[in-house]
């Protein structure tokens, strides 16, 4: 390690013992220029307890309205709606990075100071992206954040810099980038008490308190989607008497925690104490009943995520990744020009049909070309949700493919309702007519599903499907070739952990390409977008070609 690692992570280790934090199996430790540091197994383990932080030190939005420098002014601009319980934390850490005398400085000089997600890739790494979901994504989101530095965060870092006598201190996009990039790859939704988020207070601090009940309130309309996951993957609900508030937040310690999928820690809060002997809690704790390796890494799983998710938010991938996922949707900008569009909006709306759809790899494991074993008639179960009697005139039949289509119902709805001729859609009137549908009474989903699959069956959606793979694939090859293409990079390349200017177009001394990190992560990541891509085209295709000979 180098001398300069090694001072910082000795006066970060003063520092979590100044505030109560106990490392009692493990220790940290540097992993290089890549990860950063990491936590590692010792010999004292007790209980499997591994780490203990007082909830106190966890940066949340709370500790940043009673902030006595920030809170007044971010409660200000909360309370009327201005900036949201993440902006409160991202600008916590902008400013705490510039303070000359911050008392969390220990900590933000152990964080990393550049990242491997796209938007801090270079112009050229970002190339290696085109094609793809994240190169699009990618470009939209810097451009907002750039917005929401010009319009809210200079200014405001600059006046609450200079409520702290620092009149020298400049800001800059890259600081408030930062800060960005740092809640998104640590934060974690915590479970706190509720006497613990909202104690009593006295009545000088009701407006304080009128803020901190908005927290709660956006936190609670967030949770499930609020987009920061639960790095352990686990149910970490504490067993309380009290009401559980989940809030995001950052805790000291164990974000330092690596991710693998298969995860040798989770984290659990202690509420009372009784675990750990520290009430308001949180806990590393060991996943595996068997003694840890001394100095070996200890991991959590950041959850089941594909490449997508990973490198977007955490600026890594994993080779092969056994949940990886295709993102896949009808342009909306097409929709507008498909004949009868106000009509077929209606039936989109009244079926809950979706435009996009997830199309998980281990939806694979019970397509057509699948080796494992196949179902049980008893759970060849219609997935729309929809009566499966699929036919009330009789004139269609149950598919036989259907317990091999592995593509959502709420998807195909949407693409049977887009490919409808004229005469299907008048047949789908007279169907929902016979059921006593009109001014009176108004179609269930259930109805209108049912009755546009007799309308009009399958075939049309499965050929949107395929020509809409066909055009994925076209986008994903344009600009870096095919999937086998880029397996022979990969074979080829030699990852340098130094930015791209420095190494692209260099050859190692075995004739192998000298590649950043950035570089080869993106190529892993598309080549899983190409494989998908080919894979679920396949199952689209068979799935036509079996419509269309039963349909014959």
């Amino acid at each position: 390690m180098e001398g300069q690692e090694e001072t910082k992570l000795e006066l970060f280790l003063q520092w979590l013992q100044a505030n109560m934090v106990e490392l009692r199996g493990c220790s940290i430790k540097y992993c290089g220029p890549n990860k950063g540091f990491g936590i590692f197994s010792s010999d004292d383990v007790v209980e499997g307890i591994l780490l203990v932080v007082p909830l106190d030190l966890a940066i949340t939005p709370m500790r940043v309205l009673q902030d006595p420098s920030l809170g007044p002014k971010c409660r200000a601009m909360f309370e009327e709606g201005e900036v949201d319980d993440r902006f409160l934390m991202i600008l916590l850490l902008t400013v705490e990075r510039l303070r000359k005398n911050s008392s969390w400085k220990p900590y933000l000089d152990m964080l990393p100071t550049t990242f491997g997600n796209p938007l801090w890739f270079t112009a050229d790494e970002l190339q290696e992206l085109k094609g793809t979901t994240l190169y699009r994504a990618t470009e939209l989101q810097k451009k907002k954040l750039q917005l929401v530095y010009d319009d809210k965060v200079k200014n405001l870092v600059k006046e609450l810099l200079l409520l702290d006598g620092d009149s020298e201190s400049e800001v800059q996009f890259e600081d408030f980038l930062w800060a960005n990039s740092i809640f998104w790859t640590r934060a974690l939704n915590i479970p706190f008490s509720r006497a613990y988020v909202f104690p009593q207070m006295p009545e000088e601090q009701e407006n304080c308190c009128s803020s901190e009940t908005q927290v709660q309130e956006k936190a609670e309309k967030s949770c499930g989607v609020s987009g920061v996951q639960n790095k352990t993957g686990e149910d970490t609900s504490p067993s309380t008497q009290g009401e559980t508030v989940w809030v995001e937040g950052l805790v000291p310690g164990i974000d330092f925690c690596n991710h693998d999928l298969k995860a040798a820690a989770t984290w659990e809060v202690d509420v009372t104490g009784l675990v750990t002997g520290v009430p308001s809690s949180m806990y590393l704790l060991s996943a595996d009943q068997i003694p840890y390796q001394i100095e070996k890494e200890i991991f959590i799983s950041y959850g089941n995520k594909g490449n997508e998710e990973l490198l977007y938010l955490y600026g890594f991938v994993i080779n092969n990744n056994p949940d990886d996922f295709l993102m896949v949707h009808y342009p909306v900008e097409a929709f507008q020009n498909v004949p009868f569009t106000e009509t077929k909006a209606q039936l989109l709306e009244t079926q809950m049909a979706e435009m996009r759809c997830l199309l998980p790899r281990s939806l694979l494991d019970r397509g057509f070309f699948s080796t494992l074993p196949l179902q049980d008639e008893a759970s060849d179960k219609c997935q729309s949700g929809w009566d499966c009697t699929y036919s009330w005139s009789g004139q269609r039949k149950k598919p036989s493919y259907l317990n091999k289509l592995v593509f959502p119902e709420e998807f195909l709805a949407a693409l049977r309702t887009i490919a409808m001729q004229e005469e299907e859609l008048l047949h789908v009137s007279a169907l929902l007519e016979e059921l006593g549908c009109g001014e009176e009474r108004q179609p269930s989903a259930a109805e209108v599903q049912a009755a546009v699959w007799e309308a009009c069956g399958d075939s049309g959606a499965l050929q949107l499907l395929v020509d809409l793979f066909h055009m994925k694939m076209m986008e994903l090859e344009e600009g870096s070739g095919t999937e086998d293409c880029d397996t022979e990079l990969l074979e080829k390349a030699h990852v340098m952990e130094m930015p791209e200017e420095y190494v692209r177009d260099t050859e190692s001394r075995d004739g192998g390409q000298l590649m950043s990190r950035n570089r080869w992560s993106s190529i892993v990541y598309r080549r899983g977008q190409k494989q998908l891509t080919r894979l679920f085209l396949r199952e689209a295709e068979n799935a036509l070609q079996l419509c269309l000979s039963e349909q014959s």
